[in-house]
């Protein structure tokens, strides 16, 4: 719980819809997300990157498929490489852009089910940080 008494809880409870899986510019994937992937699909990371990515300035994205979906989202398994999922998607929602620019949670809360809108600025880029914060301390424990 926060100091102003709002919690995690108290802004987001994922419903499991797969809407996060679906356009938003497409999910990039760092260095590490790549070696993990690459390395869950027993496959090379170059071959990963020509056959899985799309450029998107100097980083990657995961491909989309017809659909906009990530291609690796399935509507019966949904994520097919949930144990190394890239970090975007182990962030999502507490993205670095909300503590940026806290207008866009409800932006994104109108294609996700799960996420409270209208949340106070302060307090939600307060949650954002301190979620990101613990996802990269965890992160650091397997390093």
């Amino acid at each position: 719980m926060t100091s102003e008494g709002k919690a995690v809880i108290d802004i987001f409870e994922c419903q499991l819809c797969g809407n996060c899986c679906n356009g938003f510019g497409g999910t990039y994937v760092t260095s590490q997300d790549i070696i993990n992937i690459s390395t869950y699909l027993c496959c090379d990371p170059e071959k990963f990157i020509e056959i899985y990515c799309d450029p998107s300035g100097s980083r990657h994205v995961l491909t989309q498929g017809k659909d906009g979906a990530c291609i690796f989202f399935d509507n019966i398994h949904q994520c097919t490489i949930h144990p190394v999922k890239p970090y975007m998607c182990k962030a999502w929602p507490f993205i670095q852009a909300v503590i940026k620019h806290p207008e866009n949670w409800n932006a994104m809360a109108g294609a996700c089910p799960g996420m409270e809108k209208n949340i106070p600025y302060k307090d939600l880029q307060k949650i954002v940080a301190e979620e990101k914060e613990k996802l990269d301390k965890s992160l650091q424990d397997f390093i």
